[in-house]
């Protein structure tokens, strides 16, 4: 969170609202942590205060709970490997309207609740874009009236805690939890059993059928944690159910009596490695082995709990499909289809064409990537030997749907085997995105773009012979968090301005904003707030990297993970261009820029690795360069998470969309970015091919090829000899990196990825450079005018209301999940 007052026309709360608060947080803190007023430290008054908001969220929650079992709703089921909710004290504080009254109690405490908010980590339950628009949609359903539940693995540890050393990424766990949780509630008695490898045996039953019984060689067990997840208003308290596993049996007693004490303990600390880290390298055989356990224990304990529930509720598991609907957030989760099959069938006694009929009317699934090694498959020995019983289940859908095939394109075994669940052509390995279409009723994309790549190359041939399962639902992104959490003093002038109704229906209410942006007066206030924005950027840049950067200079920003295909290195190419033109013209009156960059690599992705150093030495030579005189700074901020794109968001003048085309499923960076008045450099990628539409084609700026341009220059060959023949900056700066000019300590450190760039262009870094300077160049002559550019970002504010999760989230209801939502 920004520095700055977190609301604006509010109504101030009422003394006796303010002392009961007061009064239960004292409370809170003597009989929940122990302590005395003069004791008490910080996180002590943040844990009382968050446990004083909890127990009001907990009013609302128990009342949605005993609706849905009321009117017997139907529930949404969101399983997802990432939830990335960022900090919960203001979002929980905002939804239910408390803000001022927390404000008010503590300053009566003499405690400030800014900094104590400050002291709330980043649940460390995610990566990127995934998991924060697990959590988005999360609050929109909440917030529209939807009863729902996430389900995922409640990691202790997260990704990994991004330490830059020296310019190079090192990974260290997140220590999110060892202060503890005050969110969560700890359900013990909520305990699922997961099984792992052993034998399945054919037991005869009555009359001719024989049952298939599982006898896993390994149990472990899925420990339930919940976290109540508020709508806007306290309308509706959803429930995000996170799994932590554990041994069956905490300690091989035998063998600790034989005096083998770290021995007595290798399962518990082989059944808690399945919750211990997010995306453990796969490399090995032994990290392909956890990520699989991991999406089976969760797809399994969320599919057996869920199940219970309805069963319980309604007493006859036939009913399922018209009171579930589950949707699965990309590919992790595709095991379900086989593990629910499992429960149907083995567990309920459902014949099998019956089970397959409710499975497929039960599932639906998001794909959220085009990316091979995304669209996730799993070798078949790993299958057979980890889950025995589901690749028996695999194997058998996959035969009915061949046969299926067979009928429906007889004599094409080009077609059967590009659609079979196995791939046979090398290792032979289970297609987990084929699983997850075949099991489902509706299969989405997250943009336009996406949805029709889709339907043309990776699920081509399937949506041939199952047409009508793809469809389109574009992201969104909650406004609660992005605006009016983010940027309070943006908000602030909204509620002055346009009015109050900004608050509850943004995505209507912005439209009010347009006649604005012609309007000298707002947008003086609108840059003023945008200023002081980048002020309290700026001050968090000098305190964590002890860099100065000028507030009034453009602040570009470039903040996702760090990919080859989202092309930071093509930003950094371009960094070192305008560098050599500042400095062969020192007397030009060059507009001051400062380059922002955040994100993580994957901890085994040696070239983003690289390219994070890259960034780090030219930052090195470029902020110490005395002949550039502050025009232009470099920064790449470490750790980057929610909170501190909850800062950055809000600063930034230039949002970075530069992905290569066809390469990005949809991108919410883009959303937030400009929803906060920051105007766009992008290719047409993705939802920013939505976002020019919606904000209009002078307001965005494209550059670059386009998805079909990318894939035919791709087929003439990927070498980039010409087009660096063509651009003498171009040559220029790969002839400065690879000669070690920005690296003096290592001559050699980025011989090979300029090697690349010359001769495998594939992500079309020199291909697209020309196009991307110049459009630079444009926007550099386009700050110079603060009337057009501050007119520009007033009309991406007020025309980008499309874009919220809200309208996403009605999308999903009325075409996938067929449940009614409260009237907008």
């Amino acid at each position: 969170m920004n520095d700055q007052p977190h609301s604006a026309n509010v109504t101030l709360p009422r003394d006796e609202d303010v002392g009961r608060l007061r009064a239960a947080i004292l409370e809170k803190l003597a009989y929940t942590i122990g302590k005395r007023r003069v004791t008490a430290n910080d996180h002590d008054w943040f844990v009382a205060t968050a446990l004083a908001v909890r127990d009001r969220v907990v009013d609302g929650w128990m009342a949605s709970i005993e609706q849905a079992y009321r009117q017997e709703e139907r529930r949404v089921y969101y399983l997802s490997l990432e939830f990335l909710v960022g900090r919960l004290l203001f979002d929980n504080m905002q939804g239910l309207g408390l803000t001022e009254t927390v404000r008010a109690a503590l300053s009566g405490l003499g405690v400030d609740l800014d900094r104590l908010a400050q002291l709330e980590p980043d649940a460390a339950l995610g990566n990127g874009g995934l998991g924060r628009l697990a959590a988005c949609y999360m609050e929109s359903m909440a917030s529209v009236g939807i009863p729902a539940h996430g389900y995922g693995i409640r990691y202790e540890h997260g990704l990994f805690r991004q330490v830059i050393v020296n310019g190079w990424q090192h990974e260290y766990p997140e220590e999110w939890l060892s202060a503890g949780n005050p969110w969560e509630f700890h359900r013990p008695e909520v305990v699922h059993e997961i099984g792992f490898g052993g034998t399945v045996h054919a037991v005869p039953v009555a009359g001719h059928m024989v049952r298939q019984v599982w006898h896993p060689a390994e149990k472990i067990e899925a420990v339930a944690y919940d976290t109540p997840v508020v709508g806007w208003r306290g309308r509706r308290v959803n429930t995000l159910r996170l799994w932590s596993a554990r041994p069956a049996d905490p300690l091989r007693l035998d063998t600790f009596n034989l005096g083998d004490h770290a021995g007595a303990l290798v399962d518990q600390i082989r059944a808690e490695s399945i919750s211990k880290v997010l995306y453990p390298s796969d490399e090995s055989l032994a990290g392909q082995e956890l990520r699989l356990r991991q999406e089976y224990f969760f797809a399994s304990a969320s599919l057996q709990d869920l199940v219970r529930r309805h069963v319980g509720a309604s007493g006859d598991i036939r009913t399922l499909p018209d009171k579930v609907a589950i949707q699965l957030n990309d590919t992790h989760p595709a095991i379900g289809v086989a593990e629910m099959m499992r429960i149907l069938v083995d567990l309920h006694d459902i014949p099998w064409d019956e089970a397959w009929r409710m499975t497929q009317a039960i599932f639906c699934y998001t794909n959220h990537t085009l990316l091979p090694e995304a669209l996730e498959s799993w070798p078949v020995v790993l299958m057979e030997r980890l889950l025995p019983r589901h690749m028996q289940i695999i194997y058998l859908i996959n035969a009915l749907h061949l046969d299926r095939v067979r009928a429906a394109a007889p004599g094409d075994e080009a077609v059967l085997s590009r659609v079979s669940l196995i791939e046979e052509n090398h290792d032979r390995r289970v297609r987990m995105g084929h699983l997850a279409f075949v099991g489902s009723r509706r299969i989405n994309g997250v943009s336009a773009l996406h949805t029709d790549l889709l339907k043309e190359t990776v699920f081509h041939d399937l949506n041939t012979l199952l047409p009508g399962r793809i469809v389109n639902k574009t992201n969104g992104i909650t406004f609660r968090r992005w605006l009016q959490q983010a940027n309070p003093r943006l908000t602030g002038l909204l509620v002055d301005t346009i009015g109050p109704d900004v608050l509850d229906r943004p995505e209507i209410a912005l439209e009010r904003l347009e006649p604005l942006a012609e309007d000298a007066g707002f947008r003086r206030d609108f840059a003023a707030a945008r200023r002081a924005n980048k002020q309290a950027l700026a001050t968090l840049i000098r305190e964590r990297l002890e860099l100065r950067v000028d507030p009034d200079a453009m602040f570009d920003v470039h903040i996702k993970r760090i990919h080859e295909y989202k092309r930071q290195l093509l930003n950094i190419l371009e960094t070192i261009a305008l560098y050599y033109s500042i400095r062969a013209q020192p007397t030009r009156d060059w507009a001051p820029r400062v380059k922002i960059f955040a994100g993580k690599a994957a901890a085994s992705y040696h070239r983003a690795k690289l390219i994070i150093k890259l960034a780090h030495d030219v930052a090195r030579v470029v902020n110490t360069d005395p002949t550039v005189r502050d025009r232009l700074k470099v920064v790449f901020l470490p750790n980057y998470g929610v909170s501190l794109a909850e800062s950055i968001i809000p600063a930034a003048d230039l949002s970075e969309q530069i992905s290569t085309a066809g390469m990005e499923a949809s991108g919410t960076g883009n959303m937030k970015l400009a929803l906060n008045g920051s105007l766009t450099i992008a290719t047409l990628d993705g939802a920013n091919v939505e976002l020019r539409e919606h904000v209009g084609e002078d307001n965005i700026f494209i550059f670059g090829l386009t998805t079909e341009e990318v894939e035919a220059r791709r087929r003439q060959g990927i070498s980039a000899e010409a087009a660096i023949a063509a651009s003498p900056r171009l040559a220029e700066v790969l002839g400065a990196i690879e000669s070690g000019l920005f690296s003096p300590d290592e001559r050699d450190r980025y011989r090979d990825l300029v090697s690349t760039l010359r001769h495998h262009d594939h992500f079309m870094v020199c291909a697209d450079f020309e196009s991307y300077c110049q459009m630079q160049s444009y926007l550099h002559g386009l700050w110079r005018e603060p009337e057009a550019w501050w007119r520009k970002s007033i009309l991406n504010v007020a025309r980008v209301g499309w874009f919220s999760s809200d309208r996403a989230i009605r999308e999903y209801a009325d075409d996938i999940w067929r449940v009614p939502v409260l009237p907008q």
